[in-house]
């Protein structure tokens, strides 16, 4: 990107597990990047106050101008280590969900899994309603599973190791999205960079971002280099459509899902 363009405006969560895409982004002086929490970013893309944003995977279904950049996203195949069900029962006796309503992808999620896997189709409370009766279980993500793991949850569901099992398919949380006709220019090239000079510097994500808030170091580099995905390719856009499909099943979308529209090719040099 020249130093001439106007700047580029793209909006992202600030955790652990999105700094390998966003890396060198804040000192890129043709990038405005934009942090907040992920129920946030979609609306900074309707305002028209981002350009691009790295959006939860069910968010593609509530906007029918959105378009996928395929430049990088946050997935997993397999366990996630910080996307997990606790519950002092098994499972399928929980009659309350309580859980971050920041989370839009991973409240729906939860639901697909209790529904499919273990015939739960529980009440949704936030968080902080948590009573801690027998038949609730609560839905953890992020650093609170990793730094503030609640005790007295005999039973512990990891959602990524639930959907693998459940469709043979890897897991997309988010993904770069921005509304049709936005003018990109060399930005999913520069976005797909960043992914790419990220995770040859997970060792400084870790001490910048992850040992202040907490992380065990040898904890923060298995979750960035085994646990979490961050390529978009045909198995991704597979286990999207498998996502939007059963979220439409369980009536978590507002309408029938749209097939998967990229913005744009991302032509690695």
């Amino acid at each position: 990107m020249s130093s001439g363009c106007s700047k580029r405006r793209v909006a992202s969560v600030g955790f652990v597990n999105a700094r390998p895409l966003i890396w060198g982004l804040d000192e890129d002086h043709d990038i405005e990047l934009q942090l907040d929490v992920p129920s946030r970013l979609l609306r900074r893309v309707q305002d028209g106050s981002a350009d691009v944003a790295l959006l939860p995977a069910i968010d593609y279904q509530r906007d029918p101008s959105l378009r996928i950049i395929p430049a990088g996203g946050i997935g997993c195949d397999g366990h996630t280590l910080t996307v997990r069900l606790f519950a002092k029962q098994p499972i399928e006796r929980t009659r309350v969900l309580a859980c971050d309503p920041d989370s839009h992808t991973s409240v729906a999620l939860a639901q697909i899994i209790l529904a499919e896997r273990h015939g739960a189709r529980p009440k949704l409370v936030p968080l902080e309603q948590a009573t801690g009766a027998d038949d609730e279980a609560r839905l953890l993500i992020g650093d609170k599973v990793v730094c503030e793991e609640p005790v007295g949850f005999e039973h512990q569901y990891d959602l990524g190791f639930e959907w693998k099992q459940l469709t043979g398919l890897p897991f997309v949380f988010a993904v770069w999205m921005c509304r049709d006709g936005t003018a990109l220019g060399e930005l999913p090239r520069r976005l797909e960079q960043a992914r790419r000079q990220g995770l040859r510097h997970v060792d400084q994500i870790i001490s910048k971002y992850a040992v202040p808030r907490g992380w065990p170091a040898g904890v923060a580099l298995q979750y960035l280099t085994m646990y979490l995905k961050y390529e978009i390719a045909a198995p991704q856009r597979a286990a999207i459509e498998r996502f939007h499909a059963l979220a439409f099943r369980h009536g978590l979308l507002p309408g029938a899902p749209r097939p998967l529209l990229e913005a744009c090719s991302v032509v690695t040099p």
